[in-house]
């Protein structure tokens, strides 16, 4: 695999001995299921390692209800479908449970290094490991432990919104790309004046001060009511104008179609919590974020919508190095 790992705060190469990664000071990051950990899991993310840990296999799509939804997204934003990744090195920061991980190793032959910065990892671990090809970290987009510019690819998907700074996270990954590799990100996009007013933005300050459990049994109460109002609104006509302001995520845009009636109960849940449960939610436009590409040093840099799946679409800027 040849790639050098680094202690994030001394910048000295870190060596796996016995199943840990120690620098030449003697500083000891453990293994712990299945993933090195650099940092506490008491964090700004504690809530996604609640929610993937939770809800470990609900977006491992093709294995949980033999559906395609994750392949779709992955290779229409990569478009690496095409693409002889044997061999090569891919660094996935943000990796969740690990539903596009899995993709990764089902659908390439590349070297995957995925970093959390929650102890979602375990949960990746369970679906995705042990493999060869795979190495699991717990670390943080801004202190990545990795000596720069060492990966041929490297893509972030639905997570630089999530972070306290989108514009540090951008440089941190360009960091991490070797000169002629490519980097992709997907982010939720400020569309206009109206991305705001939206029952996410409104009830936000509050929703995300409650403990996980606390917000996720409040969800799972009123789940029922909420999807059969937003089906009526649907049918109605008017769900474009109404639906946004129920406190329920997007059925229509995020939910792969063609669930049983307790597949998409489970499914509104988890998007629903991830919705309101991140201390940080910052949209972006896409020009200002190929713009950050281009000041980090980043060529070829296009900003697009990609559509995959049943008329689903995210924001993708992409570059090479």
């Amino acid at each position: 695999m040849s790639i050098q790992l680094i202690n994030p705060l001394t910048r000295s190469p870190l060596e796996e001995v016995s199943g840990k990664l120690i620098d030449q000071d003697g500083v000891v990051f453990p293994l712990q299921n299945g993933a090195f950990r650099l940092v506490t899991d008491e964090n700004y993310s504690v809530n996604f390692g609640f929610q993937w840990n939770k809800f470990a296999k609900t977006q491992i799509d093709r294995i949980q209800y033999g559906i395609n939804q994750s392949y779709e997204r992955f290779f229409s934003v990569t478009r690496w479908d095409k693409e002889d990744l044997n061999g090569k090195n891919v660094l996935e920061v943000g990796s969740g449970a690990g539903r596009f991980s899995q993709i990764v190793l089902e659908h390439t032959s590349a070297n995957l290094f995925s970093v959390d910065y929650s102890n979602a990892v375990e949960a990746n671990f369970k679906n995705n490991g042990p493999n060869d090809r795979l190495t699991l970290l717990q670390a943080s987009i801004y202190s990545l432990p990795f000596k720069p510019s060492q990966f041929d690819k490297v893509f972030c998907f639905g997570v630089l919104q999530h972070t306290p700074d989108f514009k540090l996270s951008v440089k941190s990954l360009v960091e991490m790309v070797k000169p002629g590799g490519e980097l992709i990100v997907d982010f939720y996009p400020i569309t206009g004046w109206h991305t705001k007013i939206h029952s996410k933005y409104l009830l936000r300050p509050f929703t995300k001060k409650m403990k996980s459990e606390n917000l996720l049994a409040r969800i799972e109460t009123n789940v029922n009511w909420l999807i059969a109002a937003y089906k009526f609104f649907d049918r109605m006509g008017i769900g474009k104008l109404i639906n946004r302001f129920l406190p329920i995520c997007d059925i229509k845009s995020t939910i792969p179609r063609g669930l049983s009636k307790a597949a998409l109960r489970e499914w509104v849940i988890l998007d629903t919590f991830d919705m309101f449960s991140p201390a940080y939610d910052n949209p972006q436009r896409a020009t200002t974020v190929a713009r950050w590409f281009e000041e980090f040093g980043m060529l070829h840099v296009k900003s697009a919508m990609v559509k995959y799946g049943d008329g689903n679409s995210v924001s993708v800027v992409r570059g090479i190095k």
